[in-house]
């Protein structure tokens, strides 16, 4: 598999809806390579680095192929015009969530990448589409995107490839892991499967643990909706 990689986007923290507040998903193309290190592309920012960024959350990759679907359901607002609505770092066509699986490697420009976990969408989405629901829409599309942890550092620039290089765990697709945590999210086998899985983030295993030992799923509502005033915008 060899793709070719679109666009780079990257942006700093910027103030985010009525609030002012700081979110990095403002995210707008470049038009020369960049590095891309451990902690994600430079001049790259997070305005909330507790959920957000890091090392499983370096890079996140959003199909473009999804806006079109998106102008069908909400509109074609112009924010959908063009990559960069929902934050990420990385516009491709041709590969989706039924087709990459967590510990996919890749060879990205002159860096290598590993899938490492799905998106799971948050509240600024709603902010930054002004629909109130859009992070649930998101997260019930199973069109979330996913993100890569990095391998080996190196220069990324628009117009380089991105190459399959290794599959560890190919059945273990980010359409499968959207499956378990929002469709079948207390499927016993498949929790525990998930929580035996090399390759996902520590905080992913330990909420299929969890969900096993309480047989009950977390509660999404801040995540999806934010704090009090953030619902009210």
């Amino acid at each position: 598999m060899k793709l070719r990689l679109d666009n780079v986007l990257v942006g700093p923290v910027r103030p985010l809806g009525q609030t002012d507040t700081p979110s990095g998903i403002d995210k707008r193309p470049v038009d020369a390579p960049l590095q891309l290190g451990f902690g994600g592309f430079e001049g790259d920012a997070q305005g909330d680095r507790r959920h957000h960024g890091g090392p499983d959350k370096a890079v996140h990759h959003y199909p473009f192929a999804h806006y079109e679907a998106w102008r069908s359901e909400i509109g074609p607002m112009p924010l959908l015009a063009r990559p960069g609505a929902f934050g990420e770092n990385l516009s491709i066509s041709g590969l989706d969530e039924a087709a990459v699986a967590v510990g996919d490697v890749f060879r990205l420009g002159g860096a290598v990448v590993e899938v490492s976990q799905g998106r799971q969408p948050c509240w600024k989405l709603n902010i930054r589409f002004g629909v109130d629901d859009m992070a649930s829409r998101v997260q019930a599309s199973g069109r979330t995107g996913w993100y890569y942890r990095v391998i080996e550092p190196g220069q990324v620039g628009p117009g380089d490839s991105l190459v399959l290089l290794d599959r560890h765990w190919p059945e273990w697709t980010i359409r499968r892991l959207w499956r378990l945590l929002y469709v079948t999210p207390l499927d016993d086998a498949e929790l525990t499967a998930m929580a035996d899985l090399p390759g996902l983030p520590e905080s992913w295993r330990r909420l299929a643990e969890r969900r096993l030992a309480t047989r009950a799923v977390e509660d999404w509502t801040s995540r999806l909706f934010g704090p009090a005033p953030a619902r009210t915008e």
